[in-house]
């Protein structure tokens, strides 16, 4: 299967970034399926259905969040309908929806695992190890990729190293800024600490410089606002063996 797994999208200016280079991407690699992190699609960070719908529109198969993906009550339903659209699997059991999803793809089928880290984000109710070998057990997929959205590097490549062999991909999301590390490990699997962002260039991590400044300065919270300018768009593409799942090739790519 050939999968592109794109970076956290950032607002409108996010999503019309990537809604304008998606061609470009389509014609560069040919994906048989798009996973887009889109849990800070809405223009007050989260996501809400429009903001799903319209990351639908442009090409995404499957909708991976994390730590924002419960902001919006609206969003309860939309998990609930298995339409694509996931939230980590290890948050509370009494959260809506799954943080697993089976796309369909021809001949071919590829899971898709949302786990959130827990160092530094203390959301998560389950390890997203012990959650990640449970998962494992119930799945009966060759290709399986996973998004772990988490604030530490040392988690995400410790549990990059603890998937390899088991899974297609682990790509990691949240932090914006896309890491030189993405390889295939000694067992199989691709992997990357982040995947970077899709949003504006000028800014901290999408957010209007002077708001992000001002609270770490002040603490004082003074709403945030997606910043103006030209976008990236940033991401990896994925290559993997139909017959074992393994990956044949990992690329990153940041389209400015």
């Amino acid at each position: 299967m050939r999968i592109l797994c794109i970076g956290d999208v950032v607002g409108n200016a996010g999503v019309d970034a990537l809604g304008k280079k998606m061609p470009e991407l389509r014609k560069r690699y040919s994906p048989d399926m798009v996973i887009v992190n889109g849990e800070n699609a809405g223009e007050n960070s989260g996501i809400n259905g429009r903001n799903a719908n319209a990351l639908f529109a442009l090409g995404a198969d499957v909708i991976t969040g994390g730590n924002h993906s419960l902001q919006n009550k609206d969003m309860a339903d939309l998990y609930e309908r298995e339409c694509g659209v996931i939230r980590p699997e290890n948050l509370h059991p009494n959260a809506p929806g799954s943080g697993v999803y089976v796309y369909e793809c021809g001949k071919n089928r590829c899971a898709v695992i949302n786990l959130i880290g827990n160092v530094f984000l203390d959301l998560a109710f389950e390890s997203p190890f012990l959650c990640l070998d449970r998962v494992l057990k119930e799945i009966d997929c060759k290709n399986i990729v996973v998004d772990i959205h988490g604030e530490a590097t040392s988690e995400k490549i410790a549990l990059g190293r603890y998937a390899d062999g088991r899974v297609s991909a682990v790509f990691g999301t949240h932090t914006h800024v896309p890491t030189a590390d993405e390889c295939i490990l000694p067992k199989g699997t691709a992997y990357i600490t982040d995947a970077g962002m899709c949003g504006p260039i000028d800014s901290v991590l999408g957010v209007k410089t002077e708001l992000s400044t001002n609270f770490m300065i002040t603490h004082l919270r003074t709403g945030m606002q997606i910043a103006e300018g030209p976008c990236k768009v940033q991401g990896i593409f994925v290559e993997t063996e139909d017959s074992t799942g393994k990956a044949l090739s990992v690329e990153r790519f940041d389209i400015r």
